[in-house]
């Protein structure tokens, strides 16, 4: 019992700091999600592109791909810690020991890994989408970026939303470890409660509680969302060839 009442007293003398720390993990996990996808849409359309006719055109599209290629092994295959001390102190030792901001250098950081994990997710999106859509769509004059804007693309974003969600997961938890650079989430302010209190197993059982609610509520809407952009399970269409006041009704298979 006396366990519970020292985690319900951090919860009631600490909570503006743990508040600050939500919010800085939800606007980091937030933020790098969404531009990491953009990274990814963007690096995932250049390396499905058809391969140009000109010779300069050609040797572009490659030294492109090439380079997209180093960045994403470089980003999947380094652990995100790393890879913050790397950028954060990197950027201090070119700069005459100037540091970037910390909330910026946290945003960024997580924004570039999550777009090496998206790049992949998106390049397989595109494939997964039946090839004659593509080529129906230059058939009828669509150029590769209009059949990729209107065809492709919106089937793609429907069969990633899932994965998509899981990376948005992820950040939220891998926020944590910012905490290395000072960028004050969630786990840092665990820390500095911590050393007050001297209380650490509570603590961090309320720091626990805390991402658990976090990620539990966040899959929970993103899977509402993703429901309601299936539409509704039944559906009726009106008209038919023979009778244009015929009414169909279609059961989606389960």
């Amino acid at each position: 019992m006396e366990f519970w009442n020292e985690v319900i007293g951090i919860v009631t003398k600490y909570w503006p700091q743990l508040l600050t720390g939500v919010g800085y993990t939800m606007l980091i996990a937030l933020v790098g999600t969404a531009a990491g996808f953009l990274i990814g849409l963007l690096t995932g359309v250049i390396r499905t592109a058809p391969r140009p006719k000109r010779a300069a055109a050609r040797w572009l599209r490659k030294l492109l791909s090439v380079l997209i290629t180093i960045y994403i092994e470089v980003f999947r295959g380094t652990p995100m810690m790393v890879q913050a001390m790397v950028i954060y102190w990197g950027y201090a030792f070119l700069n005459g020991g100037q540091t970037l901001p910390l909330i910026p250098a946290g945003l960024f950081i997580v924004s570039i890994n999550t777009g090496a994990y998206m790049a992949e997710i998106v390049r397989g999106g595109i494939i997964s989408v039946d090839k004659g859509q593509l080529e129906g769509a230059y058939s009828v004059g669509m150029t590769h970026a209009q059949a990729m804007g209107k065809v492709v693309l919106p089937q793609v974003l429907r069969n990633i939303l899932p994965s998509i969600s899981n990376e948005f997961v992820i950040n939220i938890k891998d926020t944590s470890v910012l905490n290395v650079i000072g960028v004050t989430e969630l786990y840092y302010m665990a820390g500095v409660i911590k050393r007050i209190n001297l209380q650490t197993f509570q603590t961090y059982t309320v720091i626990c509680a805390i991402y658990f609610i976090l990620t539990f509520t966040v899959t929970r809407l993103l899977r509402l969302a993703e429901r309601r952009l299936d539409g509704a399970e039944n559906y009726t269409i009106c008209g038919s060839g023979s009778d244009s006041q015929a009414e169909i009704r279609i059961r989606k298979e389960a």
